[in-house]
C-alpha cells in the first residue's frame, strides 16, 4: 500500500479509503468490524464515515472496530445534515457543530477525530462562524484536521480564503464524487486544488456499481442503480458515453486479466491530484475485490485510453484559457 500527503499537510494516508456507509445496513457489524481489520491487516489506514450514515450505526461500528488499533487510523467523519428534528439539528452554525461532535466523539469511542469534513455547503450560516468553530476544535484537540465535501469551487476558493484573512485552520482536502464516468470536477475544482494544494478523495469512485461490470444496457432490477433520483439513478447513469465507458473499462480488465472495478479504480489511483478513492464495499467478497485496485499501475497506453474516453468536452472558458496561456521555457 502506497501512501500520500493530505493536501497541505504533514498527514500521511493510504492509497485507498476504506468507506463505511454501508456498515450496519447492507454490511453486517461482523462483516464491517473484519472488513476493517483486513484494511488495516494490508496497511490501509483511512477510514471514512459520516455522523448521518445508518443513523450514527456506521461510526459506532467504526469505533468497536478500531478501539485497540486507534492510533494507526486515520479516522475521517462529517457534519451537516438534520440529525434532529428542531430548528438547530441541521447545518454548520457553532450549535450544532459542537453537539455533533460530541455525538460522534462517544459513537466513534475515542478523544479525537483525525479528519472532520463539512458534507455540504450551508447558506444559512456565515462562513466566519462556521469556520471559527472548526478552528476551536483543532485548538481543543478534539480534531485534528478540516476538509469539505460537495463544495462548488468558489465555495472551497472563499473557505480557504477565509481561514487565511482569519488565521483560521484551513481545509486540506475536500470530498467530491469522481470517477470515470463523474468528471465534472475537472472543469475548476481539479484546478483550484492543485492550485491550493488541496487533497481530492473521491466518493463514489466505481460510479455507485457502474463501473463493477455487473451491469449492461439492460434496466437493472436490483442493485443501487435501481434508485429512482440521485446520484445513483439508473437514468442519471445510462447514457451512451457512459455505456462507452463501461464498454472500455472492460475490454481493459480483459487485456490485463484484472476485474472492471480494479481498474476504474487503479486509473483514478493514478491520476493526478487524486489522493485516496474513497471505495465501499457491501460484502468481503466486494473488498478483496477493490483490494485488489492497490499495488499496480495501468500501463501508459491503457490509462490513457480510459482518460479520453472518459474526458468532458471541450468547454469555454477553458479552451479559451489554454489557446492563449504563455509558456516562459
Amino acid at each position: 500500500m502506497d501512501y500520500r500527503l493530505l493536501g497541505k499537510s504533514g498527514l500521511a494516508v493510504s492509497e485507498l479509503c476504506l468507506g463505511t456507509m454501508s456498515f450496519g445496513n447492507t454490511t453486517s457489524e461482523q462483516d464491517s468490524i473484519e472488513m476493517t481489520h483486513r484494511f488495516l491487516d494490508r496497511g490501509g489506514n483511512f477510514l471514512d464515515t459520516a455522523n448521518v450514515y445508518v443513523s450514527g450505526k456506521s461510526e459506532e461500528i467504526v469505533g468497536k472496530a478500531i478501539k485497540d488499533r486507534r492510533s494507526e487510523v486515520v479516522l475521517a467523519t462529517k457534519v451537516r445534515f438534520p440529525t434532529a428534528e428542531h430548528p438547530n439539528g441541521v447545518g454548520v452554525s457553532r450549535k450544532h457543530i459542537l453537539d455533533c461532535v460530541e455525538a460522534s466523539l462517544k459513537r466513534l469511542n475515542t478523544d479525537y477525530i483525525d479528519l472532520y469534513q463539512v458534507h455540504v455547503w450551508d447558506q444559512a450560516t456565515p462562513l466566519e462562524e462556521t469556520l471559527r468553530t472548526l478552528d476551536d476544535l483543532v485548538s481543543s484537540g478534539k480534531v485534528r484536521y478540516i476538509g469539505c465535501s460537495n463544495f462548488l469551487a468558489w465555495q472551497l476558493m472563499k473557505s480557504l480564503s477565509t481561514s487565511e484573512a482569519n488565521r483560521y485552520v484551513r481545509f486540506i482536502s475536500i470530498q467530491p464524487q469522481y470517477s470515470l464516468v463523474n468528471r465534472e470536477m475537472d472543469r475548476e475544482i481539479m484546478s483550484l486544488c492543485k492550485e491550493e494544494n488541496v487533497g481530492i478523495i473521491p466518493w463514489a469512485p466505481l460510479g455507485g456499481g457502474f463501473l463493477t461490470g455487473r451491469y449492461n444496457r439492460e434496466v437493472p432490477q436490483s442493485g443501487r442503480l435501481t434508485a429512482k433520483a440521485g446520484e445513483s439513478s439508473w437514468d442519471l447513469r445510462a447514457t451512451e458515453k457512459n455505456f462507452a465507458i463501461l464498454d472500455a473499462v472492460k475490454k481493459a480488465a480483459e487485456e490485463l486479466e484484472k476485474t472492471p472495478a480494479q481498474v476504474a479504480l487503479n486509473w483514478l489511483i493514478h491520476r493526478e491530484g487524486i489522493i485516496s478513492p474513497i471505495f465501499g464495499a457491501s460484502t468481503l467478497e466486494q473488498y478483496e475485490d477493490n483490494m485488489g485496485a492497490a499495488g499496480w499501475k495501468l500501463p501508459e497506453e491503457i490509462w490513457n485510453r480510459l482518460d479520453e474516453v472518459s474526458a468532458l468536452p471541450s468547454e469555454y472558458p477553458t479552451r479559451f484559457i489554454a489557446k492563449f496561456s504563455r509558456q516562459i521555457v
